[in-house]
């Protein structure tokens, strides 16, 4: 029995300051993220999708809605697909003029492989798998999506194709609004693959941290 679970990257968020926002309340989506949300339901529409749940941030909330429009399906939202916790939130991130300028923050930088700033890596993929594994038996068979952030995206990805859960974020493949796609059989994962149904969108200049 095939069963695929879509998970779904927000789209841009409105962020002027470029700060570093992780799970700070009131962030909301950017003209564009609105227009890649809609891109996204386009996307998705048509396909044999049952379930479809998201973080509990606002962006993520945001993004569901038109697919839940489009698809007439009611929005779950899971803890478990909330963005990374991280010890910067609220602050810019830079050599420059951030936050690395300030000695008060260095010792949150001594292990980068944990990492040592923020949630560790393991247990962003722990829970995130947990979600996906109740996410796929609600919707055995069909398909559904989850609508989450790119860094639990992108670590659980790395997890699934046992690669390491380190690695240099500039190289993350999870665009605004990209689609990472896990198929199932009878619950044992048999192919990775990815969209971008925002592309266009995306690769504008876009905010700081969006």
């Amino acid at each position: 029995m095939k069963t695929i679970v879509h998970l779904l990257r927000h789209g841009e968020v409105h962020n002027p300051q470029g700060v570093l926002y992780g799970r700070l309340p009131g962030y909301h989506l950017s003209d564009d993220g609105r227009l890649m949300a809609d891109a996204a339901a386009k996307w998705f529409a048509g396909r044999d999708i049952t379930v479809l749940y998201s973080s509990p941030m606002e962006r993520a909330q945001e993004t569901a809605a038109p697919i839940a429009a489009t698809l007439g399906l009611p929005i779950g939202t899971d803890e478990r697909l909330i963005e990374a916790a991280n010890h910067f939130e609220g602050h810019t991130f830079g050599v420059g003029d951030g936050s690395l300028r300030r000695p008060e923050h260095w010792p949150f930088l001594w292990n980068p492989f944990r990492p040592s700033w923020g949630e560790p890596y393991e247990e962003i993929a722990r829970r995130m798998l947990a979600a996906m594994a109740d996410i796929r038996e609600a919707a055995a068979g069909h398909e559904a999506v989850c609508v989450s952030h790119q860094l639990p995206i992108w670590v659980t990805r790395r997890k699934i194709e046992g690669r390491r859960l380190w690695h240099n974020p500039a190289r993350r493949q999870c665009g605004l609004a990209s689609v990472t796609s896990i198929t199932y059989d009878d619950g044992r994962v048999v192919k990775v693959d990815y969209a971008e149904p925002a592309g266009e969108l995306s690769r504008r200049p876009s905010v700081p941290g969006a």
